[in-house]
């Protein structure tokens, strides 16, 4: 400190003191011009109550869990119950009963059946993950490759045929910030899931520059219910701090409207979600759904923004492996597209790593190539006792 402030120190001549306010007031402007004028504000309320969590160990890397296989079982069912209704339905089958097999062999070269083997033998996973509500009929166009098919968040028809998901314990996820805006910014950031019986809450803090004096501190919690669809938000709360300055917002979610923190009420879409709940839903939905996160596949959500409610369409781009300090974790990279007219929303890619539970263990948010913030975990992700 004492060499900072020698005579010949840059900090002690009039041109130092003035660029070191000039970078601090650009990361200051950082905040205003990233989130104040991209996302817009509105007058908050009383805020949402925390739900309270103590975390107790951490989460290990391990092999993803599978779906299950289709079982032949449900084609044995049908045949022991023909055989029992045959006597007993009509005196004439009698002669049926005394060679039951005989009628099934005879049934097996009919003309009918074989040629339906191989036309559904080739890939009928991919068929059934690709357009869980197409008919019989479509599952050769389902094969070919060239227009990947489009997903909707919900969709309880497919989530129906995945294994019984229990949801993960509260959850806390610590991030490392770095990013770029006229110059490099550091900071922190976490994500916190917190589970109480049938109610959520999640917690996105990011805090640009030390935690003792942050330049920006950003804050957006969602809370709601879980149900057969995954998260359904009730209230959303956003919270921004630039130096002295402090700014609040909020959204409210009915079954058929979205309130807008200008006081305006828009349509509520089918599984609409807010910018924090987003994260924990795309979660549920390649927990329920694996085949979701193939390469190629696209998952469309429709999102609350603060001045809109609109689809978005996020893609499945590629597997990656990527380095965390407490290990190499392989990941899904997601990177989303706006359905809508183009404007300067934010937006944010995502790795999702499949050996942690599904979550999210990188989230790239950018407004353009020269202005992002990239969060890459810290640490293993930290959990509650199970329950």
């Amino acid at each position: 400190m004492a060499g900072l402030l020698s005579a010949g120190s840059p900090l002690k001549r009039p041109a130092g003191v003035v660029l070191l306010i000039v970078v601090t007031a650009a990361h200051l402007w950082l905040g205003d011009e990233l989130m104040e004028d991209r996302l817009g504000f509105g007058a908050g309320a009383q805020s949402m109550r925390r739900i309270e969590v103590s975390y107790v160990r951490e989460l290990a890397l391990a092999p993803p869990p599978e779906a299950p296989a289709p079982t032949p079982q449900r084609v044995a069912r049908p045949r022991k119950a023909a055989v029992a209704k045959a006597p007993a339905s009509a005196p004439k089958p009698a002669a049926e009963s005394s060679a039951p097999l005989l009628a099934k062999v005879e049934a097996l070269p009919a003309p009918a059946v074989v040629p339906e083997l191989p036309t559904i033998e080739p890939a009928p996973p991919l068929a059934t993950a690709s357009e869980p509500m197409a008919s019989a009929p479509d599952v050769a166009p389902a094969v070919t490759p060239p227009a990947p098919p489009v997903v909707a968040a919900v969709a309880p028809a497919a989530a129906a045929s995945a294994p019984s998901f229990e949801w993960p314990p509260s959850t806390r996820l610590t991030y490392r910030l770095t990013g770029y805006y006229r110059g490099d910014v550091q900071g922190t950031a976490s994500v916190e899931w917190i589970r109480s019986g049938l109610r959520y809450q999640v917690h996105l803090e990011a805090v640009v520059g030390p935690p003792f004096a942050p330049l920006l501190v950003r804050r957006a919690s969602s809370e709601g219910d879980l149900g057969d669809s995954g998260l359904a938000p009730r209230r959303f709360e956003g919270e921004q701090r630039v130096a002295f300055r402090s700014r609040r917002w909020t959204m409210g979610f009915e079954p058929d409207r979205v309130r807008l923190p200008d006081g305006r009420e828009v349509p509520a879409a089918l599984g609409v979600q807010d910018e924090a709940s987003l994260f924990v839903q795309l979660t549920w939905l390649f927990t329920t759904q694996p085949h979701l996160l193939q390469v190629g596949r696209s998952i469309e959500v429709p999102l609350a923004l603060p001045r809109r409610v609109e689809p978005w369409q996020y893609d499945v781009v590629g597997a990656e492996t990527l380095q965390m300090p407490f290990a190499d974790v392989p990941t899904m990279h997601v990177k989303p597209r706006r359905l809508a007219k183009p404007s300067g929303d934010l937006a944010a890619e995502m790795w999702f790593a499949p050996g942690l539970q599904y979550l999210p263990v990188r989230i790239l948010i950018h407004q353009d190539a020269q202005t992002f913030i990239d969060l890459q975990l810290l640490r293993a992700p930290q959990q509650s006792a199970t329950r």
